[in-house]
């Protein structure tokens, strides 16, 4: 396949899909020729910014006109206006070029943007997925979900990747680490968590905490950070420091309303952590009894009680830290996924190979 031009279409920078998109460009490199195209997204920081955006965005679209066709399309989307947004590529791709386009959907609320009852919506919704030769998701769940609105023939399972390479459990065994890596906003359980810690304090339990993150509810970790002496709020950390930080925890807490495969999730993993999340999305596949606990979301009781449970049994925590890093090692390790990818183009690359117009 070295000789096969893919084109990887999304959202760079920060984010799930900029950092999926950064790893797979970096495992796929040397196996086929990986260019990547730009499609932009939404500022709501004000009119000028926003303007901003919404220029770059136009004008993405126009300069992916006038590019070359590659063999293969590889299109990344989230819910709402990602999926606008990507839709044109997909659709460009596949009636203008025609090329072979795979989607691969991401996107914490996906489920409730295809269940939308807008007509219109729906409309073009079904208009992109038929258009696109093949759709990734990223668990069963995402799979019986999507196949209620298109052809389950098309679905293909690919779970999110990490490089266990990357990290390096160094927890010492002495006071139980929880970690909470993630944006501080409402839908990552920032209060619930806030209001866990607290109580935990309350039980007289000896651990410590660490935040990482920024967002507009940022307040509640500076909270508590400033209120107890164990518990240390980070704001924005960079690549390296978030990797060691994870190394030195033995608790990962991602107590969200929703998800689909979170990579902050599957790095704790690789770090030899045990989590601590909520049933949405495709963590229920993922975590067990042997490798976490899982409450419902928007609980913070049952949270606290989780956290609890685990912080006074160590050598449990430490188990599931084996079995999580095991894990990212096999499972969802870039080496295994990136092979995966491959199938999946060569599976289209007869029609990949057609003459170029």
């Amino acid at each position: 396949m070295r000789d096969t031009d893919l084109l990887i279409v999304g959202r760079h920078g920060p984010g799930g899909i900029g950092q999926y998109i950064s790893e797979q460009r970096r495992h796929l490199a040397g196996k086929l020729r990986v260019g990547a195209h730009k499609i932009g997204a939404f500022s709501t920081e004000g009119v000028v910014a926003f303007v901003h955006s919404v220029l770059v965005i136009c004008w993405n679209a126009l300069t992916y006109t006038v590019r070359s066709p590659p063999d293969i399309v590889h299109v990344h989307s989230s819910h709402r206006f990602s999926f606008y947004r990507a839709g044109y590529y997909v659709l460009f791709s596949k009636y203008v070029w025609d090329r072979p386009v795979v989607l691969h959907i991401h996107g914490s609320s996906f489920d409730v943007f295809v269940s939308t009852d807008s007509a219109l919506v729906r409309w073009y919704q079904s208009l992109v997925f038929d258009a696109a030769d093949e759709i990734v998701v990223l668990s069963q769940y995402w799979k019986d979900t999507l196949g209620e609105h298109t052809d389950r023939e098309k679905l293909t399972v690919i779970p999110n990747a990490v490089d266990a390479g990357d990290y390096t459990p160094a927890f010492d065994g002495d006071v139980p680490h929880v970690v909470a890596v993630s944006n501080q906003i409402p839908r990552k359980g920032v209060v619930e968590l806030a209001t866990a810690i607290e109580a935990l304090a309350d039980r007289g339990l000896d651990f410590r905490v660490t935040i990482a993150g920024k967002g507009p509810l940022s307040n509640h970790a500076e909270e508590l950070a400033a209120t107890y002496d164990n518990v240390e709020y980070l704001g924005y950390v960079s690549e390296e420091d978030k990797q060691r930080l994870l190394g030195s925890g033995s608790i990962f807490v991602l107590p969200a309303y929703a998800e689909g495969l979170p990579i902050a999730m599957l790095e704790a993993m690789a770090a030899g952590n045990a989590i601590v999340s909520t049933t949405v999305g495709a963590i229920p596949e993922v975590i067990n009894e042997d490798n976490g606990l899982l409450v419902a979301p928007r609980d913070a009781d049952e949270l606290t009680d989780a956290l609890a449970e685990l912080i006074a049994d160590p050598e449990r925590v430490a188990a599931m830290g084996e079995a999580n890093r095991e894990a990212a090692l096999e499972r969802f390790a870039w080496s295994t996924i990136a092979e995966e990818l491959l199938a999946t183009y060569e599976g289209h690359l007869d029609v990949a190979e057609r003459p170029h117009p």
